[in-house]
């Protein structure tokens, strides 16, 4: 049976891939996409769920619009990555795809509530949306909520800062209530997304696709090869989000270990790190699944599969 999921996210060149593989995979019943304020304000990142939606063709998702700020302080965002839009590169037109009236929280409580099964919350930017209906619907959360898998934060260095990952970093206190939740999370950070990189080789089989869609894809791609050459030198850009997906419908995909995971709220120089205990050293009982591994190339079959099945014509089913 596919597995109901909902996605959380703040497109955002990843997100947009992330979005495709769960609305292409059969494996997967995608129940809405939820957006917050994290790779840009989130007016504008849920206006690019919507031209994503648009540009492939996906109709019937309802998406609803999260928070625009952190629990505490003021948010941040990245447009040294995305650009100015949070989604540059592409000339996408406007959407066509309409917006649900309900806030996210809302949207989250009445799906869990409605639907006959354990959801599963796929987040991919700042979890405020997710911690705030945590808060607000704890036992919801405990009896709907069947997992949480998300993209966030590392066993190692940070991106934002030496120590911080961007999404934990933009809502360390939301993160917080997250991994204290007692629910089920897994974790995949950078020290996995790094792994995954979008090589030229990478952009040439999704450019030879040769739909419209398609050609949205490989100009996403290249547009971020750029900030990620430019801030990071790094020689092709890591796709972090669609890791939660693929993970979902490739278990064997990412390698996870069970650990301990707090987050640093209050260091001068690591607010926002998360802390992976994986040597047990702090006898702190584990919390999360933490990916340490994963296999590249079934990965990019995933998600050249996915722009395949989504982008016209859809000649071709998912092969996975």
């Amino acid at each position: 049976m596919p597995i109901p999921v909902i996605l959380d996210c703040d497109p955002g060149h990843d997100d947009a891939f992330n979005i495709l593989l769960a609305a292409a995979h059969p494996g997967v019943e995608l129940l809405g996409i939820t957006t917050v304020a994290g790779n840009q304000t989130v007016e504008k990142t849920t206006r690019n769920a919507r031209r994503v939606c648009t540009a492939a063709g996906i109709r019937g998702v309802p998406i609803a619009a999260g928070m625009a700020e952190p629990l505490r302080g003021r948010g941040i965002t990245a447009p040294d990555i995305h650009g100015a839009s949070g989604l540059d590169g592409p000339a996408f037109g406007a959407p066509a795809v309409p917006l649900d009236g309900r806030d996210a929280v809302t949207f989250l409580h009445d799906t869990l509530r409605a639907h006959p099964a354990p959801v599963t919350l796929v987040p991919t930017g700042p979890l405020t949306n997710i911690a705030a209906f945590l808060l607000a619907h704890p036992d919801l959360a405990a009896s709907r909520v069947g997992r949480i898998v998300l993209m966030g934060g590392s066993t190692g260095r940070g991106n934002r800062t030496p120590a911080a990952e961007f999404n934990i970093l933009a809502d360390p206190e939301a993160a917080d209530v997250v991994f204290r939740s007692g629910l089920h999370i897994t974790m995949i950070g950078l020290n996995v997304s790094h792994r995954a990189l979008a090589t030229p080789e990478v952009v040439a089989r999704v450019r030879d696709l040769g739909t419209p869609l398609a050609h949205v894809c490989a100009e996403l791609l290249t547009w971020f090869a750029g900030t990620y050459r430019e801030v990071y030198g790094f020689r092709a850009p890591p796709l972090h989000d669609p890791l939660t997906v693929a993970h979902l419908v490739a278990p064997d995909l990412v390698t996870l270990v069970h650990a301990a995971v707090a987050v640093e709220l209050t260091g001068t120089h690591t607010r926002g790190a998360t802390v992976v205990d994986l040597d047990g050293v702090t006898g702190a009982r584990p919390n999360a699944y933490v990916g340490v591994d994963v296999d590249v190339d079934a990965y990019w079959d995933l998600i050249v599969d996915a722009v395949r099945t989504l982008g016209p014509p859809a000649a071709a089913r998912f092969s996975r």
